[in-house]
């Protein structure tokens, strides 16, 4: 059973969740964090940086059943071999990276008996685990690595396990490559130099999406979706593809046969989930 949990970067969006997740759980939650301060009542604090524990960070660390890091993915694998020394052969070290593969074989490298999962929540943090999927890698399997995903379901999300290459792969195709659409989006309209009040005044539905969405990214972490564009080792390849998708486009406009046989392509796309999307779109459009 996990009581005593360590949920290093606790001062941020995802170790924020996290923590109050736990409390909630019955666990005795300690947050560390370079951060002056947290708002997570209930849990105890230690400032202190993970890079470089001294003693009181290393004593939380070693006494935690589960250790968490909620941090970005350059911090993250500076911390693995430090937490490596600290962690008890028992405990689980658990990971939020939104890319597996480099953390996966860090963790393998630097602790290879110690059960470890990766979760990334395919969600911003503030929209809370219900109803959404959470994909897991379990690097190496054990009863707490069984706990936390369990709790994780508990907490009303659905869990997705893939391997560390799969998930860098499906994350590349619905992280990396819907971002960089939305980016180019943004970039676009300013090299088009349009003002934005006309765009507003008479942007239909489908512009006012790639609006909101706009704003959202772009007001969002650049290091989180910096990670996500270049830590994942599969987001070339995505960019890549939108690159030659577009010539693609390019290619076929004023050509009726060439243009409709794109959007045939396209379509085949969403396979069986055609009439799913569209109805989504539906009720998407009804309040934008």
């Amino acid at each position: 059973m996990i009581r005593r949990a360590a949920v290093v970067g606790g001062a941020g969006a995802v170790g924020r969740l996290l923590t109050g997740r736990l409390l909630a759980s019955g666990a005795e939650v300690t947050v560390i964090d370079t951060a002056a301060s947290h708002d997570a009542p209930g849990a105890r604090y230690v400032r202190g940086d993970i890079t470089a524990p001294g003693f009181r960070v290393g004593a939380e660390v070693g006494h935690a059943d589960l250790v968490v890091l909620a941090l970005p993915e350059t911090a993250a694998l500076a911390a693995v071999p430090e937490v490596a020394r600290e962690l008890r052969p028992d405990a689980v070290l658990v990971d939020t990276l939104s890319v597996k593969q480099p953390i996966t074989r860090a963790v393998r490298d630097a602790a290879p008996g110690v059960q470890a999962v990766g979760l990334n929540p395919m969600f911003a943090p503030s929209l809370g685990f219900e109803g959404r999927p959470v994909a897991a890698v379990v690097g190496h399997d054990g009863p707490r690595a069984g706990e936390v995903l369990r709790l994780v379901e508990e907490w009303g999300a659905r869990i997705v396990r893939v391997g560390a290459r799969e998930h860098d792969r499906i994350a590349a195709a619905v992280q990396a490559l819907p971002h960089a659409a939305v980016l180019g989006f943004g970039l676009a309209l300013r090299a088009l130099d349009v003002p934005v009040a006309d765009v507003a005044a008479l942007a239909p539905p489908p512009a006012n999406t790639l609006l909101a969405l706009l704003a959202r990214i772009t007001s969002g972490s650049p290091e989180v979706y910096g990670d996500v564009q270049g830590a994942n080792p599969e987001a070339a390849a995505a960019r890549s593809a939108l690159d030659e998708a577009l010539r693609r486009l390019a290619e076929a406009t004023g050509d009726a046969a060439a243009f409709t046989a794109l959007l045939a392509d396209a379509r085949a796309a969403l396979g069986t989930g055609l009439d799913h999307h569209r109805d989504t779109c539906a009720r998407l459009f009804q309040h934008v």
